[in-house]
Protein backbone atom coordinates (compact mmCIF):
# COMPACT_ATOMS: atom_id res chain seq x y z
CA UNK A 1 0.00 0.00 0.00
CA UNK A 2 1.27 3.53 -0.69
CA UNK A 3 1.39 6.09 1.04
CA UNK A 4 0.73 10.02 -0.23
CA UNK A 5 0.20 13.32 1.31
CA UNK A 6 -2.34 13.67 -1.04
CA UNK A 7 -4.66 11.50 -3.50
CA UNK A 8 -6.25 14.14 -6.85
CA UNK A 9 -8.83 12.43 -8.90
CA UNK A 10 -9.17 13.68 -12.38
CA UNK A 11 -6.75 14.77 -14.81
CA UNK A 12 -8.66 17.16 -16.12
CA UNK A 13 -8.11 21.18 -15.90
CA UNK A 14 -8.86 21.13 -12.67
CA UNK A 15 -7.01 17.78 -11.07
CA UNK A 16 -3.56 19.02 -13.16
CA UNK A 17 -4.11 22.13 -11.50
CA UNK A 18 -4.49 20.73 -8.21
CA UNK A 19 -1.49 18.49 -8.66
CA UNK A 20 0.94 21.83 -9.85
CA UNK A 21 -0.97 23.83 -6.20
CA UNK A 22 -0.04 21.24 -4.14
CA UNK A 23 2.97 20.03 -5.20
CA UNK A 24 4.22 23.80 -4.98
CA UNK A 25 3.35 23.18 -1.50
CA UNK A 26 6.11 20.10 -0.89
CA UNK A 27 3.50 17.30 -0.69
CA UNK A 28 3.23 14.41 -2.50
CA UNK A 29 0.67 13.93 -4.69
CA UNK A 30 -0.80 11.53 -6.50
CA UNK A 31 -3.01 12.00 -9.45
CA UNK A 32 -5.50 8.67 -10.21
CA UNK A 33 -7.10 9.31 -14.10
CA UNK A 34 -9.46 6.49 -15.33
CA UNK A 35 -9.10 7.45 -19.11
CA UNK A 36 -5.64 7.01 -20.53
CA UNK A 37 -4.78 10.26 -21.05
CA UNK A 38 -4.92 13.50 -19.56
CA UNK A 39 -7.43 16.10 -20.22
CA UNK A 40 -10.94 15.10 -18.83
CA UNK A 41 -14.22 16.64 -20.69
CA UNK A 42 -11.83 17.93 -23.26
CA UNK A 43 -10.13 14.52 -24.08
CA UNK A 44 -13.49 12.55 -24.32
CA UNK A 45 -15.98 15.37 -25.86
CA UNK A 46 -14.23 15.00 -28.94
CA UNK A 47 -17.57 15.12 -31.07
CA UNK A 48 -17.14 17.19 -34.08
CA UNK A 49 -18.29 20.55 -33.13
CA UNK A 50 -16.97 20.87 -30.08
CA UNK A 51 -15.88 23.78 -28.82
CA UNK A 52 -15.93 26.20 -25.41
CA UNK A 53 -18.48 28.67 -24.88
CA UNK A 54 -15.76 30.85 -22.76
CA UNK A 55 -13.39 33.39 -24.72
CA UNK A 56 -9.86 31.55 -25.06
CA UNK A 57 -7.91 33.99 -23.21
CA UNK A 58 -10.16 33.57 -20.07
CA UNK A 59 -10.47 29.82 -20.11
CA UNK A 60 -6.92 29.43 -19.53
CA UNK A 61 -4.74 29.18 -16.37
CA UNK A 62 -3.86 32.57 -14.58
CA UNK A 63 -1.19 30.65 -12.38
CA UNK A 64 2.12 31.14 -14.87
CA UNK A 65 2.25 34.60 -16.60
CA UNK A 66 5.10 32.81 -18.47
CA UNK A 67 2.44 30.30 -19.77
CA UNK A 68 0.45 33.14 -20.41
CA UNK A 69 2.61 35.04 -22.76
CA UNK A 70 4.13 31.50 -24.60
CA UNK A 71 0.42 29.98 -25.42
CA UNK A 72 -0.92 31.53 -28.96
CA UNK A 73 -5.13 30.64 -29.15
CA UNK A 74 -5.89 30.36 -32.67
CA UNK A 75 -9.83 31.54 -31.93
CA UNK A 76 -12.08 33.26 -29.91
CA UNK A 77 -14.06 30.69 -28.85
CA UNK A 78 -10.87 27.18 -29.29
CA UNK A 79 -12.31 23.97 -30.68
CA UNK A 80 -11.92 20.81 -28.82
CA UNK A 81 -8.74 19.64 -30.16
CA UNK A 82 -6.46 23.41 -29.85
CA UNK A 83 -8.25 22.76 -25.92
CA UNK A 84 -6.52 19.41 -25.40
CA UNK A 85 -3.45 20.77 -27.42
CA UNK A 86 -3.36 23.49 -24.33
CA UNK A 87 -3.87 20.94 -21.28
CA UNK A 88 -0.91 18.50 -22.87
CA UNK A 89 1.31 21.56 -23.42
CA UNK A 90 0.83 22.15 -19.70
CA UNK A 91 1.41 19.32 -18.69
CA UNK A 92 4.41 18.59 -20.44
CA UNK A 93 5.61 21.77 -19.17
CA UNK A 94 5.39 21.74 -15.77
CA UNK A 95 6.38 17.96 -16.07
CA UNK A 96 2.84 16.94 -14.22
CA UNK A 97 2.69 13.53 -16.28
CA UNK A 98 5.04 11.91 -13.65
CA UNK A 99 2.51 12.53 -11.05
CA UNK A 100 -0.59 10.46 -13.14
CA UNK A 101 -1.72 7.41 -12.81
CA UNK A 102 -3.81 6.79 -15.68
CA UNK A 103 -6.10 4.23 -16.56
CA UNK A 104 -6.67 4.14 -12.68
CA UNK A 105 -10.23 4.71 -11.69
CA UNK A 106 -10.96 4.87 -7.82
CA UNK A 107 -13.44 3.10 -6.75
CA UNK A 108 -13.67 3.55 -3.14
CA UNK A 109 -12.37 5.89 -0.96
CA UNK A 110 -12.52 5.29 2.90
CA UNK A 111 -11.71 7.65 6.58
CA UNK A 112 -9.84 5.94 8.74
CA UNK A 113 -10.97 7.84 12.11
CA UNK A 114 -7.91 7.12 14.57
CA UNK A 115 -5.15 7.33 11.78
CA UNK A 116 -6.70 10.38 10.16
CA UNK A 117 -6.05 9.12 6.62
CA UNK A 118 -8.28 7.85 3.83
CA UNK A 119 -7.65 4.48 1.97
CA UNK A 120 -7.89 4.59 -1.93
CA UNK A 121 -8.43 1.84 -4.03
CA UNK A 122 -8.08 1.58 -7.50
CA UNK A 123 -11.14 -0.91 -9.75
CA UNK A 124 -7.46 -2.79 -10.16
CA UNK A 125 -7.11 -3.71 -7.07
CA UNK A 126 -4.27 -0.67 -5.76
CA UNK A 127 -4.21 0.83 -2.40
CA UNK A 128 -2.93 4.16 -1.29
CA UNK A 129 -3.44 5.84 2.00
CA UNK A 130 -3.35 9.72 1.41
CA UNK A 131 -3.86 12.43 4.34
CA UNK A 132 -6.02 14.36 1.65
CA UNK A 133 -7.84 13.37 -1.07
CA UNK A 134 -9.08 15.97 -3.93
CA UNK A 135 -12.03 15.27 -6.07
CA UNK A 136 -11.26 16.72 -9.41
CA UNK A 137 -14.22 14.66 -11.35
CA UNK A 138 -16.21 17.42 -13.01
CA UNK A 139 -19.37 18.11 -13.32
CA UNK A 140 -19.94 16.88 -16.61
CA UNK A 141 -18.08 13.81 -16.86
CA UNK A 142 -20.19 10.66 -16.38
CA UNK A 143 -22.78 10.46 -19.67
CA UNK A 144 -26.21 9.95 -19.19
CA UNK A 145 -27.22 7.24 -21.68
CA UNK A 146 -30.82 6.11 -22.40
CA UNK A 147 -31.73 2.81 -22.48
CA UNK A 148 -34.61 2.33 -25.14
CA UNK A 149 -36.31 -1.01 -25.62
CA UNK A 150 -34.50 -3.15 -28.63
CA UNK A 151 -31.39 -0.71 -28.56
CA UNK A 152 -29.29 -3.98 -28.58
CA UNK A 153 -30.84 -4.93 -31.91
CA UNK A 154 -29.78 -2.00 -33.64
CA UNK A 155 -26.72 -3.14 -36.33
CA UNK A 156 -25.77 0.25 -37.20
CA UNK A 157 -23.64 2.04 -34.98
CA UNK A 158 -24.12 4.19 -31.88
CA UNK A 159 -21.95 6.75 -30.46
CA UNK A 160 -22.11 9.09 -27.16
CA UNK A 161 -20.67 12.52 -27.58
CA UNK A 162 -18.95 12.85 -24.34
CA UNK A 163 -17.75 9.60 -24.65
CA UNK A 164 -16.53 10.11 -28.49
CA UNK A 165 -14.47 7.00 -30.41
CA UNK A 166 -10.64 7.67 -30.62
CA UNK A 167 -11.52 5.87 -33.81
CA UNK A 168 -12.84 7.81 -36.66
CA UNK A 169 -16.48 8.14 -36.45
CA UNK A 170 -17.84 8.40 -40.69
CA UNK A 171 -20.63 10.24 -41.21
CA UNK A 172 -20.88 11.31 -44.59
CA UNK A 173 -23.08 9.70 -47.40
CA UNK A 174 -24.86 7.89 -44.16
CA UNK A 175 -27.58 8.38 -42.52
CA UNK A 176 -27.53 9.81 -38.87
CA UNK A 177 -29.60 10.29 -35.69
CA UNK A 178 -28.55 12.89 -32.91
CA UNK A 179 -30.84 12.58 -29.82
CA UNK A 180 -30.61 15.58 -27.86
CA UNK A 181 -30.49 19.62 -28.49
CA UNK A 182 -28.27 20.51 -25.89
CA UNK A 183 -24.66 22.04 -26.66
CA UNK A 184 -23.46 19.14 -27.76
CA UNK A 185 -26.26 18.43 -30.41
CA UNK A 186 -26.57 21.92 -31.01
CA UNK A 187 -22.33 22.00 -31.70
CA UNK A 188 -22.55 18.62 -34.20
CA UNK A 189 -25.62 19.17 -36.01
CA UNK A 190 -24.31 22.26 -38.69
CA UNK A 191 -21.11 20.03 -39.34
CA UNK A 192 -22.57 16.50 -39.84
CA UNK A 193 -25.38 17.95 -41.54
CA UNK A 194 -22.86 19.39 -44.30
CA UNK A 195 -21.61 15.89 -45.60
CA UNK A 196 -24.25 13.45 -44.30
CA UNK A 197 -26.69 11.55 -46.69
CA UNK A 198 -29.69 12.46 -44.07
CA UNK A 199 -30.05 13.90 -40.45
CA UNK A 200 -32.60 13.64 -38.15
CA UNK A 201 -32.47 15.62 -35.15
CA UNK A 202 -34.53 14.59 -32.27
CA UNK A 203 -35.41 17.06 -29.92
CA UNK A 204 -37.17 16.71 -26.57
CA UNK A 205 -36.94 20.53 -25.23
CA UNK A 206 -36.26 23.64 -27.19
CA UNK A 207 -33.74 25.57 -26.01
CA UNK A 208 -32.54 28.88 -26.68
CA UNK A 209 -28.95 29.58 -28.14
CA UNK A 210 -27.19 32.60 -29.48
CA UNK A 211 -24.71 32.50 -31.87
CA UNK A 212 -20.54 31.34 -31.18
CA UNK A 213 -19.41 34.97 -32.92
CA UNK A 214 -16.41 33.15 -32.95
CA UNK A 215 -13.45 34.51 -35.62
CA UNK A 216 -9.75 34.03 -35.77
CA UNK A 217 -7.10 35.89 -32.93
CA UNK A 218 -5.54 38.35 -35.02
CA UNK A 219 -1.98 39.72 -33.84
CA UNK A 220 -3.11 42.61 -33.03
CA UNK A 221 -5.55 41.22 -30.57
CA UNK A 222 -3.14 38.46 -29.08
CA UNK A 223 -0.86 41.36 -27.92
CA UNK A 224 -3.26 43.43 -26.62
CA UNK A 225 -4.63 40.81 -24.06
CA UNK A 226 -1.47 39.58 -23.41
CA UNK A 227 -0.19 43.16 -22.47
CA UNK A 228 -3.08 43.65 -20.31
CA UNK A 229 -3.35 39.84 -18.92
CA UNK A 230 -3.20 41.38 -15.28
CA UNK A 231 -6.09 43.41 -15.73
CA UNK A 232 -8.04 41.12 -17.57
CA UNK A 233 -7.72 37.97 -14.92
CA UNK A 234 -8.26 41.12 -11.89
CA UNK A 235 -11.53 42.04 -14.15
CA UNK A 236 -12.20 37.88 -14.15
CA UNK A 237 -12.24 37.30 -10.76
CA UNK A 238 -14.23 40.57 -9.39
CA UNK A 239 -17.38 39.64 -12.39
CA UNK A 240 -20.25 37.77 -11.44
CA UNK A 241 -19.77 35.35 -14.30
CA UNK A 242 -15.86 35.14 -14.45
CA UNK A 243 -15.93 35.87 -18.19
CA UNK A 244 -13.82 38.40 -18.08
CA UNK A 245 -16.29 41.35 -18.69
CA UNK A 246 -18.88 43.48 -16.55
CA UNK A 247 -22.35 43.19 -17.21
CA UNK A 248 -24.19 46.06 -18.23
CA UNK A 249 -25.52 47.89 -15.10
CA UNK A 250 -28.88 49.06 -16.22
CA UNK A 251 -31.75 47.10 -15.82
CA UNK A 252 -33.24 45.71 -19.31
CA UNK A 253 -36.24 47.92 -18.14
CA UNK A 254 -34.59 51.13 -18.04
CA UNK A 255 -33.83 51.81 -21.69
CA UNK A 256 -36.30 52.56 -24.47
CA UNK A 257 -36.98 49.60 -27.04
CA UNK A 258 -34.70 50.88 -29.50
CA UNK A 259 -32.04 51.16 -27.28
CA UNK A 260 -32.56 48.02 -25.88
CA UNK A 261 -32.66 46.65 -29.21
CA UNK A 262 -28.92 48.24 -29.55
CA UNK A 263 -27.61 46.54 -26.98
CA UNK A 264 -29.46 43.56 -27.57
CA UNK A 265 -28.16 43.28 -31.33
CA UNK A 266 -24.61 44.14 -30.20
CA UNK A 267 -24.34 41.28 -27.31
CA UNK A 268 -25.92 38.96 -29.93
CA UNK A 269 -23.22 39.78 -32.33
CA UNK A 270 -20.12 39.31 -30.26
CA UNK A 271 -20.76 38.18 -26.60
CA UNK A 272 -21.76 34.47 -27.04
CA UNK A 273 -22.83 33.10 -23.89
CA UNK A 274 -21.87 36.59 -21.94
CA UNK A 275 -25.55 37.52 -23.82
CA UNK A 276 -27.13 36.93 -20.71
CA UNK A 277 -24.93 39.79 -19.01
CA UNK A 278 -26.36 42.37 -21.61
CA UNK A 279 -28.24 43.72 -18.71
CA UNK A 280 -27.72 42.99 -14.73
CA UNK A 281 -31.08 41.71 -14.11
CA UNK A 282 -31.81 39.48 -17.57
CA UNK A 283 -31.01 36.66 -14.76
CA UNK A 284 -33.03 37.92 -11.94
CA UNK A 285 -36.05 39.67 -13.03
CA UNK A 286 -38.56 37.88 -14.95
CA UNK A 287 -39.68 41.20 -16.82
CA UNK A 288 -36.18 41.96 -17.66
CA UNK A 289 -35.65 38.44 -18.94
CA UNK A 290 -38.99 38.45 -21.15
CA UNK A 291 -37.53 41.45 -23.13
CA UNK A 292 -34.53 39.46 -23.49
CA UNK A 293 -35.89 36.05 -24.60
CA UNK A 294 -38.21 37.83 -26.77
CA UNK A 295 -35.04 39.14 -28.65
CA UNK A 296 -33.46 35.74 -29.07
CA UNK A 297 -36.83 34.38 -30.17
CA UNK A 298 -37.28 36.68 -32.74
CA UNK A 299 -33.65 36.51 -34.11
CA UNK A 300 -34.12 32.49 -33.99
CA UNK A 301 -37.24 32.45 -35.76
CA UNK A 302 -35.66 34.54 -38.89
CA UNK A 303 -33.13 32.00 -39.31
CA UNK A 304 -35.51 29.23 -40.08
CA UNK A 305 -37.69 29.27 -43.34
CA UNK A 306 -40.18 26.10 -42.48
CA UNK A 307 -43.12 28.01 -40.41
CA UNK A 308 -43.68 24.45 -38.46
CA UNK A 309 -40.29 24.17 -37.97
CA UNK A 310 -40.04 27.59 -36.39
CA UNK A 311 -42.67 26.79 -34.13
CA UNK A 312 -40.87 23.55 -32.92
CA UNK A 313 -37.54 24.78 -32.93
CA UNK A 314 -37.93 28.28 -30.85
CA UNK A 315 -38.12 27.75 -27.16
CA UNK A 316 -41.18 29.39 -25.92
CA UNK A 317 -41.49 27.39 -22.08
CA UNK A 318 -39.07 28.76 -20.24
CA UNK A 319 -37.22 32.15 -19.44
CA UNK A 320 -33.88 32.39 -21.15
CA UNK A 321 -30.84 30.69 -19.61
CA UNK A 322 -33.29 29.28 -16.98
CA UNK A 323 -31.77 26.31 -18.61
CA UNK A 324 -28.00 26.61 -19.44
CA UNK A 325 -28.31 28.36 -23.11
CA UNK A 326 -26.47 27.05 -25.97
CA UNK A 327 -23.91 28.88 -28.23
CA UNK A 328 -23.86 27.67 -31.97
CA UNK A 329 -22.49 27.71 -35.26
CA UNK A 330 -25.29 28.00 -37.99
CA UNK A 331 -27.30 25.41 -35.85
CA UNK A 332 -30.98 26.52 -36.64
CA UNK A 333 -29.90 27.49 -40.65
CA UNK A 334 -28.97 23.72 -40.99
CA UNK A 335 -32.86 22.94 -40.82
CA UNK A 336 -33.33 24.71 -44.40
CA UNK A 337 -30.76 22.28 -45.60
CA UNK A 338 -33.09 19.20 -47.46
CA UNK A 339 -31.20 16.48 -45.87
CA UNK A 340 -31.73 17.37 -42.46
CA UNK A 341 -35.56 16.78 -40.44
CA UNK A 342 -36.84 17.53 -37.08
CA UNK A 343 -38.49 14.58 -34.61
CA UNK A 344 -40.01 16.51 -32.26
CA UNK A 345 -40.17 13.60 -29.28
CA UNK A 346 -43.33 15.54 -27.48
CA UNK A 347 -45.38 15.15 -30.52
CA UNK A 348 -43.89 11.19 -31.05
CA UNK A 349 -41.98 9.72 -28.42
CA UNK A 350 -38.98 7.26 -29.19
CA UNK A 351 -41.31 3.78 -28.82
CA UNK A 352 -38.16 1.19 -30.11
CA UNK A 353 -34.78 0.58 -31.74
CA UNK A 354 -34.75 -1.70 -35.06
CA UNK A 355 -32.24 -3.75 -36.20
CA UNK A 356 -32.53 -0.46 -39.18
CA UNK A 357 -33.37 2.47 -37.21
CA UNK A 358 -35.64 3.91 -34.27
CA UNK A 359 -39.44 4.06 -34.62
CA UNK A 360 -41.06 6.71 -33.08
CA UNK A 361 -45.12 6.67 -32.32
CA UNK A 362 -45.29 8.69 -35.91
CA UNK A 363 -42.77 6.73 -37.76
CA UNK A 364 -40.09 4.17 -38.91
CA UNK A 365 -36.45 5.82 -39.21
CA UNK A 366 -33.67 4.35 -41.34
CA UNK A 367 -30.13 4.85 -39.94
CA UNK A 368 -26.89 4.16 -40.40
CA UNK A 369 -25.39 5.55 -37.01
CA UNK A 370 -26.90 7.23 -34.28
CA UNK A 371 -25.16 9.87 -31.89
CA UNK A 372 -26.60 9.78 -28.08
CA UNK A 373 -26.06 13.93 -27.44
CA UNK A 374 -27.66 12.63 -24.33
CA UNK A 375 -25.97 15.05 -21.38
CA UNK A 376 -24.51 13.74 -18.38
CA UNK A 377 -25.49 12.91 -14.78
CA UNK A 378 -24.66 16.49 -13.68
CA UNK A 379 -22.51 17.84 -10.33
CA UNK A 380 -23.39 14.29 -8.25
CA UNK A 381 -22.91 11.34 -10.69
CA UNK A 382 -19.47 11.34 -10.67
CA UNK A 383 -19.14 12.12 -7.30
CA UNK A 384 -21.36 9.22 -6.50
CA UNK A 385 -19.58 6.81 -9.39
CA UNK A 386 -17.13 5.87 -6.96
CA UNK A 387 -17.94 4.81 -2.95
CA UNK A 388 -16.77 7.41 -0.70
CA UNK A 389 -17.17 6.36 2.96
CA UNK A 390 -16.80 9.16 6.15
CA UNK A 391 -17.14 8.95 9.65
CA UNK A 392 -18.91 6.19 11.02
CA UNK A 393 -19.35 4.44 8.10
CA UNK A 394 -21.32 7.22 6.30
CA UNK A 395 -21.02 6.78 2.48
CA UNK A 396 -21.73 10.53 0.41
CA UNK A 397 -24.38 8.82 -1.60
CA UNK A 398 -26.46 8.49 1.55
CA UNK A 399 -25.60 11.59 2.96
CA UNK A 400 -26.90 13.37 -0.15
CA UNK A 401 -29.56 10.95 -0.93
CA UNK A 402 -32.39 14.28 -0.75
CA UNK A 403 -29.48 16.80 -2.39
CA UNK A 404 -26.20 17.84 -1.70
CA UNK A 405 -25.09 19.27 1.05
CA UNK A 406 -21.61 21.06 1.82
CA UNK A 407 -20.08 24.14 3.20
CA UNK A 408 -19.10 26.69 0.40
CA UNK A 409 -19.61 23.43 -2.04
CA UNK A 410 -15.41 21.95 -1.27
CA UNK A 411 -16.50 19.82 2.26
CA UNK A 412 -18.72 18.12 3.58
CA UNK A 413 -19.52 17.46 7.75
CA UNK A 414 -18.57 13.51 8.73
CA UNK A 415 -15.89 13.61 5.56
CA UNK A 416 -12.95 15.54 6.69
CA UNK A 417 -10.00 16.12 4.54
CA UNK A 418 -12.22 15.77 1.93
CA UNK A 419 -12.07 18.71 -0.46
CA UNK A 420 -14.24 18.78 -4.03
CA UNK A 421 -13.48 20.96 -6.83
CA UNK A 422 -16.35 23.23 -8.09
CA UNK A 423 -18.58 20.86 -6.73
CA UNK A 424 -22.80 21.44 -6.11
CA UNK A 425 -22.94 24.45 -3.49
CA UNK A 426 -20.22 26.72 -6.11
CA UNK A 427 -20.83 28.61 -8.58
CA UNK A 428 -19.50 25.93 -11.10
CA UNK A 429 -21.42 25.88 -14.14
CA UNK A 430 -22.94 29.19 -13.11
CA UNK A 431 -19.29 30.30 -13.84
CA UNK A 432 -16.34 30.45 -16.33
CA UNK A 433 -14.95 27.21 -13.89
CA UNK A 434 -11.78 27.56 -14.69
CA UNK A 435 -12.16 30.75 -12.43
CA UNK A 436 -13.97 28.90 -10.16
CA UNK A 437 -11.08 25.82 -10.12
CA UNK A 438 -8.36 28.43 -9.54
CA UNK A 439 -9.98 30.36 -6.49
CA UNK A 440 -10.47 27.16 -4.66
CA UNK A 441 -7.22 25.54 -4.92
CA UNK A 442 -5.76 28.49 -4.17
CA UNK A 443 -7.59 28.81 -0.87
CA UNK A 444 -7.28 25.01 -0.08
CA UNK A 445 -3.82 25.97 -0.52
CA UNK A 446 -3.57 28.76 2.02
CA UNK A 447 -5.75 26.11 4.39
CA UNK A 448 -3.01 23.46 3.83
CA UNK A 449 -0.15 25.84 4.59
CA UNK A 450 -2.17 26.55 8.01
CA UNK A 451 -2.66 23.43 8.83
CA UNK A 452 0.94 22.07 8.24
CA UNK A 453 2.69 25.17 10.15
CA UNK A 454 0.41 24.59 13.29
CA UNK A 455 0.29 21.14 13.11
CA UNK A 456 -3.55 20.90 12.30
CA UNK A 457 -4.47 17.11 11.25
CA UNK A 458 -7.99 17.32 10.05
CA UNK A 459 -10.26 20.17 8.95
CA UNK A 460 -13.99 18.81 8.66
CA UNK A 461 -17.37 21.07 7.87
CA UNK A 462 -19.41 21.63 10.83
CA UNK A 463 -23.16 20.40 10.51
CA UNK A 464 -24.25 23.78 11.45
CA UNK A 465 -22.46 25.50 8.57
CA UNK A 466 -23.47 23.12 5.80
CA UNK A 467 -26.91 24.17 6.57
CA UNK A 468 -26.71 27.26 6.64
CA UNK A 469 -24.39 27.44 3.45
CA UNK A 470 -27.27 25.12 1.79
CA UNK A 471 -29.92 27.69 3.18
CA UNK A 472 -27.75 30.31 1.56
CA UNK A 473 -27.87 28.64 -1.80
CA UNK A 474 -31.32 28.15 -1.85
CA UNK A 475 -32.42 31.79 -0.83
CA UNK A 476 -29.38 33.32 -3.25
CA UNK A 477 -31.41 30.63 -6.16
CA UNK A 478 -34.69 32.34 -5.29
CA UNK A 479 -33.31 35.64 -6.39
CA UNK A 480 -33.22 34.14 -9.83
CA UNK A 481 -35.03 32.78 -12.63
CA UNK A 482 -33.27 29.57 -12.34
CA UNK A 483 -35.60 27.97 -10.57
CA UNK A 484 -37.97 28.21 -12.78
CA UNK A 485 -37.47 25.50 -15.69
CA UNK A 486 -36.97 22.19 -15.13
CA UNK A 487 -32.78 21.68 -16.05
CA UNK A 488 -30.08 20.05 -14.47
CA UNK A 489 -29.20 22.98 -12.49
CA UNK A 490 -32.34 21.78 -10.35
CA UNK A 491 -31.51 18.00 -11.18
CA UNK A 492 -34.48 17.29 -13.41
CA UNK A 493 -31.97 15.61 -16.44
CA UNK A 494 -32.52 11.95 -14.66
CA UNK A 495 -35.54 10.65 -13.03
CA UNK A 496 -35.19 9.81 -9.15
CA UNK A 497 -33.23 12.57 -8.85
CA UNK A 498 -33.56 15.15 -5.89
CA UNK A 499 -35.22 18.33 -7.25
CA UNK A 500 -32.95 20.95 -5.39
CA UNK A 501 -31.19 23.67 -7.05
CA UNK A 502 -27.26 22.04 -6.92
CA UNK A 503 -24.85 25.10 -8.18
CA UNK A 504 -24.66 28.64 -5.98
CA UNK A 505 -25.68 31.54 -8.16
CA UNK A 506 -24.48 34.33 -5.82
CA UNK A 507 -21.60 34.97 -8.47
CA UNK A 508 -17.92 34.31 -8.69
CA UNK A 509 -17.23 37.91 -7.08
CA UNK A 510 -19.55 37.24 -4.30
CA UNK A 511 -18.66 33.43 -3.91
CA UNK A 512 -14.77 35.11 -3.53
CA UNK A 513 -15.56 37.17 -0.95
CA UNK A 514 -17.40 34.54 1.18
CA UNK A 515 -14.09 32.24 0.41
CA UNK A 516 -11.74 35.23 1.78
CA UNK A 517 -14.23 36.13 4.66
CA UNK A 518 -14.24 32.52 6.22
CA UNK A 519 -10.31 32.22 5.80
CA UNK A 520 -10.24 35.42 7.71
CA UNK A 521 -12.31 34.75 10.36
CA UNK A 522 -10.26 31.42 11.24
CA UNK A 523 -11.81 29.21 8.58
CA UNK A 524 -15.61 29.82 10.02
CA UNK A 525 -17.59 26.55 9.52
CA UNK A 526 -14.52 24.65 9.51
CA UNK A 527 -13.29 22.48 12.73
CA UNK A 528 -9.41 22.55 12.60
CA UNK A 529 -8.36 19.75 15.13
CA UNK A 530 -4.49 19.04 16.15
CA UNK A 531 -1.80 16.00 15.43
CA UNK A 532 0.98 14.89 17.09
CA UNK A 533 4.26 15.76 15.36
CA UNK A 534 3.99 12.08 13.84
CA UNK A 535 1.15 12.58 11.85
CA UNK A 536 1.97 15.97 10.59
CA UNK A 537 2.28 15.89 6.22
CA UNK A 538 6.02 16.01 5.43
CA UNK A 539 7.35 18.70 3.16
CA UNK A 540 9.42 17.55 0.05
CA UNK A 541 11.23 19.75 -2.58
CA UNK A 542 8.80 20.43 -5.33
Amino acid sequence: MAEVDAIVVGAGFAGLRALYTLRKLGLRVTVLEASDDVGGVWYHNAYPGARCDVESYDYSYRFSPELEQEWRWTERYAQQPEILRYIHHVADRFDLRRDVLLNTRMTRAEYDEAGARWTVTAEDGRTWTTWMLVLCVGQLSLPKRPDYPGQDLFEGEVVHSGQWPKRKVEWASRRVAIIGTGSSGMQMTPVIAQTAKHLTVFQRTPNYSVPAANAPVTEEEDRQVKASYPARRAQAANSPSGLGFMPNRRSALDDPPEVREQVYEAAYNRLGFGFALAYHDILLSKPANDTAAEFVRRKTAEKIRDPELRKKLVPMDHAFAARRPSVDSGYYEAFNRDNVELADLREAPIVEFTPTGIRTTAKHHEFDLVILATGFDVFTGSLFKPEITGRGGLTLKRKWANGPITHLGIGVNAFPNLFIVVGPGSPSLLSNVLVSTEEQLDWLATLIAKMRDEGIREFEVTAQAEQEWVAHVNERAKETIYPSAQSFYMGSELPGKPRVFMPYSGGVRGYRRLLHQCAEQGYSGFELRKAPAASRPRRQAS
